[in-house]
């Protein structure tokens, strides 16, 4: 049977109205908490969509790493293919796509560079590897091949061999998305899904049922 065929019925509980409380970043929390009992992978993946300054659209996955004052935080190489969209249009989507709970929730905010002391706490909690890593790689940027990535670790390895603490390099750091709008996804019965769209207004957010 091909994968187009293939017809699933979703059979959740569902959202009964005001079910999520009136914040969804403490509902957006209890939902990864719900996805991490549930031993999905990666639960805190989400896909980020990014524009260019020639106007492409571009999403890729990176990790949720937290809420900082009221914003989602990521962290990467700012001189990446979505640093450099970042740095042309600031406005982001975010979707987390977590399939085996037929859940999903889409986010649309303003992402800004997170200060200097969160994205220095957030590298120093990092493996070492990955601290290398971050100074190896000029990411997005294109090599010759593997065997020239691998000799750009050796050399960094060997730069950094006796010295404790790694420090962040200069083009690696978070970004803080401030969310405009947060939509909650459940899957329901003959696809008449639960969709609770939460807006931003001033300082409270206002919550909108939608149509499936």
């Amino acid at each position: 049977m091909s994968s187009f065929d293939i017809h699933q019925e979703y059979v959740e509980e569902g959202l009964p109205d005001g079910a999520l409380g009136p914040d969804p970043l403490a509902a957006l929390q209890a939902w990864l908490a719900d996805a991490e009992a549930a031993g999905l992978p990666d639960p805190n993946a989400m896909v980020v969509g990014t524009v260019a300054a020639d106007g492409r659209p571009t999403s890729r996955t990176v990790l949720w790493k937290g809420i900082v004052n009221g914003a989602l935080a990521f962290y990467t190489n700012r001189e990446s293919a979505k640093g450099d969209a970042l740095a042309h249009e600031a406005r982001v989507s975010i979707l987390f796509p977590w399939y085996g709970l037929h859940r999903q929730v889409r986010v649309e905010g303003v992402a800004a560079l997170a200060p200097d002391d969160v994205s220095d706490a957030y590298f120093a909690s990092r493996p070492r590897g990955s601290q290398l890593g971050a100074w190896a790689s000029a990411q997005s940027q294109p090599i010759g091949s593997r065997a020239e990535l691998d000799a750009q670790q050796a050399a960094v390895d060997a730069r950094f061999e006796g010295v404790d603490a790694v420090p962040r390099p200069p083009h690696w750091g978070g970004y803080l998305v401030t969310p405009a709008s947060i939509e909650f996804w459940q899957g329901r019965v003959a696809r008449l899904h639960d969709r609770l769209l939460y807006e931003r207004e001033g300082d409270s957010w206002t919550v909108t049922r939608l149509q499936p």
